[in-house]
Formats: C-alpha cells, structure tokens, sequence
C-alpha cells in the first residue's frame, strides 16, 4: 500500500495539510555518512516558487528522527518528516462539495467514506514528493558512481520550457510535459523476472509520482513502427556494449550495462483556474466550477528531482538483491 521495496524499503505517511510529511527508510545500511546538508541540494530542485509552480513555499528543512547517530547510519530504520507551516486550508472547504476533474477527490471519498482529509489532496497531493526526494538521496549515495539525471524534454509539445508554459499563461489553464531520466554506470544483471524485472519495478515506482501518465523506455512506442533488424541493439564486445540503444539499457527485463533511459508523460495539473463543469455532490447537479487555492501552473517542472529519487531506490533495492551493496559502509 504505501510502502515499497523488497531490501531498501520505504513507507509514506502524511497529508499535504496535516501536520507533516515523512517518510520512513528500511533496509539502509550502518555507517553511510548522513546529515540535514545532504539533502538541500534535491530539495531545493523540488521546491516551489519558480515560473509556473505553486505559490505556496515551505522551508523543507528535513528533521532527521532516528536512524542516524554520530553523522551515520545506525542501520535501523531512518524516519524524515518535513512539516507542513504554510497551508491554506480553508481554499478547500467550499471545494467538498464540488470534487475536481481529474483529480482523487471523487474516488477517495467514495473509497475511504468521507473520512479522508481531503485538504489540498490529503495524501493524493503532489507534496508528498518531498518524502521521496528524500528517500532518494540516500539511495543516490548508496549507488555511488552510478549517476542518475532527469530533465526536462518539453512542455506543451514545445522544446523549450519558457514557450511552453506561454502557452499555458495565455490561455489561462494548466499544462503537461515529458522528462526523460537516464542513468550511468549500472551494471549488468540488475533485474528480477517475471514480475520484479528493472522495468515493471522502475514503472510501478515512477506511477507512484502524482500526474504519471505514461511511461516508455529507449526506443519506446516508437519501436511500434520499426523492422527487427533496425531496432535489434547489435552486441560490440565482451562488456555488452551495444551499437544502438533501442532497448534503453534492458533486455528481458535485466540490465544490460548500457545508459538505462526512458521517459515519462506528466498531465496537466487538474487544478486549473479555468472554468469546467462537475458534479456538485450535494445537490445532484452539473455546474460550472473554477478550482482557487495555490498550485502548480505545470507539475512537470518540479519532476525531474522526483524522478531521479523513485529511480534511484528502485536501483538501490536491485543493488541490494544481487548483494553489491554491503550492510556495513565502510
């Protein structure tokens, strides 16, 4: 439910409007250097404030609870919370009535009852990603020389950012994109078939990022359109090396060593200040709906840190599973 991992495990808790977001890390081996300066950098990539992201700002300054004594890993489990301070709760109560289109209101009410805190998305909303971020970190410094990058390809069709959300601010409305995540330095044979293979882990993880809609890797559906010979990686010596990387750095759901690359679609935020008609629950009726509150004018803006992070644990677990992560950094 909300935990995920097999070695390397972590666990989400919070709601965007609570009074904080945490998340609590499992598996993390003693002795790995570890303190609040570690995370700033990724933090500070996730957070708000920049054109086309939410107004609402809040410090992140991560509260280390346990798991570290000393400056490191104790190798116990590490639980991060980040508080939430700046919340506008009552932007949402008006909005109970009136669930969002495209997004979880609707169907977390009719699955948890009503009893859900629906406040800025509970535990739906996208601040939850600072609890990955964090998660993230850790497993960027257990993996070590394998570098993990996300950016972003486009936003609104358009390969540059900046016109991209022009178009978004013009017509009044939110916007979607793709970040493409590649990864460098992986070795051969992290990958657990049938189910557990590098890419259904990476997709489960990746889906987890509030907005997902899509995922591909290399070539990916335009692969659709190409002949066997053309999309067929040719092996070019003893490492595995590959002519191509139509694959992406996968075959048969294993690592090949090659760059692992795939790319992810991100929807428009569904909280847009644009009119649209929804059920209004009370009364029964269809109505015209304009959503208020702080949020984001383009989620895909502030995903490729989040990228990074689900990328980086799915990897350390797999790390963990073929035994090249000790239990004790020395």
């Amino acid at each position: 439910m909300n935990s995920f991992g097999r070695i390397f495990r972590v666990s989400i808790f919070g709601e965007s409007h609570g009074e904080c977001v945490g998340i609590n890390i499992d598996g993390c081996p003693a002795g790995l250097p570890l303190s609040v300066d570690d995370f700033i950098t990724d933090i500070e990539r996730r957070k708000a404030g920049a054109k086309g992201t939410t107004p609402r700002k809040e410090s992140d300054l991560p509260k280390i609870l346990n798991g570290v004594f000393n400056g490191k890993t104790t190798g116990f489990p590490i639980t991060i919370i980040f508080d939430n301070a700046n919340t506008r709760s009552g932007d949402y109560e008006k909005q109970r009535a009136v669930p969002r289109p495209g997004h979880a209101d609707w169907v977390a009410s009719q699955k948890f009852g009503g009893f859900e805190d629906y406040r800025g998305g509970g535990h739906f909303s996208g601040r939850l990603t600072v609890c990955l971020v964090a998660a993230g970190v850790i497993a960027k410094k257990l993996l070590a020389n394998i570098k993990v990058a996300a950016t972003i390809l486009e936003i609104g069709g358009e390969k540059d950012p900046e016109l991209g959300l022009q178009k978004a601010i013009d017509a009044k409305d939110s916007i979607g994109g793709i970040v493409e995540c590649r990864v460098n330095g992986l070795p051969v044979g992290l990958g657990e078939p049938f189910f557990d293979s590098a890419e259904s882990l990476i997709s489960h993880a990746v889906f987890a990022i509030p907005a997902v809609r899509g995922i591909e890797f290399g070539t990916g559906f335009a692969a659709a359109r190409m002949f066997g010979v053309e999309h067929n990686d040719a092996i070019i010596d003893a490492t595995g090396k590959t002519k191509t990387n139509h694959a992406g750095g996968v075959v048969g759901g294993i690592s090949n060593g090659n760059e692992l690359v795939f790319r992810i679609a991100i929807k428009p935020t569904s909280s847009t200040p644009k009119e649209q008609q929804t059920l209004n629950v009370e009364t029964g009726n269809v109505e015209p709906f304009s959503v208020k509150g702080r949020h984001d004018l383009c989620i895909a803006l502030r995903v490729p840190v989040v990228l990074e992070a689900v990328t980086a644990f799915v990897l350390a677990d797999l790390m963990f599973l073929e035994q090249r992560i000790k239990r004790i950094i020395k």
